[in-house]
């Protein structure tokens, strides 16, 4: 519904800003980064998403639409809701984010308060394409070695989620070119136990 609001800050929080827009006060949850950027009384501008729920209208508001559009992929992931989508964006950026999906960095999730090893792995499952992939060139080699173990298991039969769970049990650490081939063999001993 917001795309993003521009007014003034007259007020600022350990966790939000008011903004006042044309003499009406929007109260917007956020982030220390972007509070960090903002001075009580000066101008504002932050990209928004609105969150309705039944007994609530929300807006959360980011310095980047980067950092939006983050916020509104990470509740896409299933038992992902606002204040835990927000936790995490506090403690990493996007494009750090990005990385631990591109290279299944599990740990980095792990490190937002709230997220155990299930939710950290259902992120690494569900938020793949949906950030949209930053990082250095190793990391992109990384998540190419990774693809390429899950393509050769889909097209040995098994489907994508399964394989990408399989690979995600046997390395979830970044995956060099020349370990492809072993990690492909031990996702496949997986694969083949979980069947018996």
């Amino acid at each position: 519904m917001f795309a993003h609001l521009t007014g003034k800050a007259v007020a600022v929080t350990a966790s939000s800003l008011v903004v006042d827009v044309g003499g009406v006060g929007f109260t917007v949850l956020t982030t220390p980064s972007t509070l960090a950027e903002v001075r009580e009384g000066e101008g504002v501008t932050v990209h928004t998403h609105l969150v309705v729920r039944e007994d609530s209208l929300t807006v959360y508001g980011f310095s980047t639409a980067s950092e939006r559009d983050a916020f509104v992929a990470l509740q896409a992931v299933t038992g992902v809701g606002p204040r835990l989508a927000l936790a995490m964006l506090a403690v990493h950026s996007p494009s750090t984010l990005a990385s631990a999906v591109a290279t299944g960095d599990r740990a980095a999730f792990e490190r937002v308060p709230g997220v155990g090893p299930k939710v950290a792995a259902r992120l690494l499952l569900e938020l793949a394409g949906r950030i949209p992939e930053g990082g250095t060139a190793e990391t992109r080699l990384a998540s190419d070695g990774r693809e390429q173990v899950v393509e050769a298991l889909v097209g040995l039969g098994w489907n994508a989620r399964d394989s990408r769970l399989a690979v995600e049990a046997v390395a979830p650490g970044p995956i060099a070119a020349d370990e492809v081939s072993g990690i492909l063999r031990a996702a496949l001993v997986r694969l083949g136990g979980d069947r018996g």
